[in-house]
């Protein structure tokens, strides 16, 4: 059999999740059913299928550094590449740029192609279904994973199985009664969004069903650029390419469908009450995450990250709480947390793109306190990793060192600071912070100035490529 090639669609923000999923910290990242990341967990998953490659994960510009810091951590996944999309396109555009890279590596190779935000509670199931895709897609066809259904979703869209294999249609997410009768037919599967075929079957496709697609994200190949771990495809090319999802452009069209019917305790954790349904419950039917009291409550889900969460008397409801966000609703609406969602990101609001603590590929920051003219800082720089010699026009720094070592550039001067000792950094002197030791070194930052935006920065030469602190 031929080999299989996973490609993981690590894009999108998973805006049904917040206020715990942010743009730049979105639903892949995050640990919501376990220790790991939905995205590490998808990784795992992957890596005990037999004759797999390392896989190839396609995720946005601006997640590119927290991406591969959890892949390094699972430490098994060093010969995998991260291609780096400057814009999301859906996800037509996203599997071409995957196959057009992969073709070197010959083009009889399997694509399984999954998104890195599933959740797949029957690992052998899953393994056997993927044997099954694989022999369909080494005849020929284009393989989607059909999910046997539990209920009358409306979250999700349905395909239509004829006979044996054959695809009869696929159908748009319905309304509560449409999903009863599909469910009720009896032969209506939940379109998991799950694919598999050779990469010569799927470019021959693109060139019929979608040339203009193809040939954009072929251009962008082309012109993409290697940078260590990443592949960077070009962004004119890829700002030229129609935005389409692989649904619409390919599996409608094409004669070649199959789908693969699968019962693998699966769910693409679309809302909260979806996490919900695949957590352990308490005898109540409650989940709980966190620091959380429960009084005569049922069938809840409370997530607690900072404080306590009291709830007396509640049924059937949303409660999670973050540093900055507290979001409660009744689990039956949580598919309507998406307005909310929107009407942040129409307001330009901080809340809807990052949390109080920010990822950065040398560490963290948490804002503690922001006022006018000052804020405070919790800054935690990783063993050997370093800022980027930068300065800025508008404010001054004061860092105070709490835990570990730190090397400090100010201006001309290079010194070692300790725990409790501090210094000062005046407006418009370069500078920069190192850690030079093996354990993490946390410190207190104090700006005051006229202006404490992150877009105050001037760099002069950063390890990682950075030209603005945006990621």
């Amino acid at each position: 059999m031929a080999k299989i090639l996973p490609i993981i669609l690590a894009g999108g923000t998973g805006s049904r999740l917040w206020p715990l999923s942010r743009e730049l910290y979105p639903k892949q990242l995050l640990r919501l059913t376990n220790h790991t990341s939905l995205l590490q967990t998808t990784l795992v998953r992957v890596a005990g299928l037999p004759g797999v490659l390392p896989p190839l994960v396609v995720v946005g510009e601006v997640h590119r550094f927290i991406t591969l810091t959890q892949l390094e951590e699972l430490g098994s996944f060093s010969d995998s590449t991260i291609l780096l999309e400057p814009m999301g396109r859906n996800t037509a555009p996203a599997i071409c740029a995957a196959a057009e890279f992969s073709r070197n590596l010959g083009e009889d190779i399997i694509l399984l192609v999954l998104p890195a935000d599933h959740v797949v509670l029957q690992p052998e199931k899953f393994g056997e279904a993927v044997r099954q895709a694989a022999v369909l897609a080494e005849a020929g066809a284009v393989v989607t994973f059909g999910i046997e259904p539990t209920g009358p979703e409306t979250g999700y869209g349905y395909i239509e199985q004829g006979e044996g294999t054959r695809i009869t249609s696929f159908k748009e997410k319905p309304d509560k009664t449409v999903a009863g009768q599909y469910v009720a037919a009896g032969n209506y599967l939940w379109n998991s969004g799950m694919f598999a075929f050779s990469i010569r079957t799927f470019l021959r496709e693109m060139e019929e069903f979608a040339p203009e697609i193809l040939a954009c994200m072929q251009e962008a190949v082309r012109k993409g650029v290697a940078d260590g771990r990443f592949f960077r495809l070009d962004a004119e090319a890829m700002a030229a390419c129609p935005s389409d999802s692989i649904d619409y452009v390919l599996m409608e069209k094409t004669t070649n469908g199959a789908v693969v019917a699968a019962d693998l305790g699966w769910s693409d954790i679309g809302s909260w009450k979806a996490l919900w349904d695949v957590l352990a419950k308490d005898e109540n039917g409650n989940v709980t995450q966190g620091d959380v009291l429960l009084e005569d409550t049922r069938n809840c889900l409370v997530k607690s990250e900072n404080i306590l969460v009291a709830a007396v008397g509640m049924e059937d409801t949303l409660i999670v709480e973050t540093a900055d966000a507290i979001l409660v609703a009744p689990l039956s609406r949580s598919q309507d947390v998406k307005k909310v969602v929107a009407r942040l990101k129409a307001s330009a609001r901080k809340e809807f793109s990052m949390h109080t603590t920010v990822y950065r590929p040398w560490g963290s920051y948490t804002v503690l306190e922001e006022l006018p003219r000052f804020q405070i800082k919790r800054i935690t720089v990783n063993p050997r990793a370093k800022l980027s010699l930068q300065m800025h026009h508008h404010r001054h720094e004061h860092w105070v060192i709490v835990a570990g070592t730190a090397r400090v550039t100010n201006g001309d001067e290079e010194i070692l600071l300790y725990e409790n000792q501090s210094t000062y950094i005046p407006a418009g002197t370069r500078h920069r912070l190192e850690n030079p030791g093996v354990i993490p070194l946390e410190l207190i930052e104090v700006q005051i100035g006229s202006y404490l935006g992150e877009d105050d920065i001037v760099r002069f030469e950063d390890v990682y490529g950075r030209q603005d602190d945006s990621v």
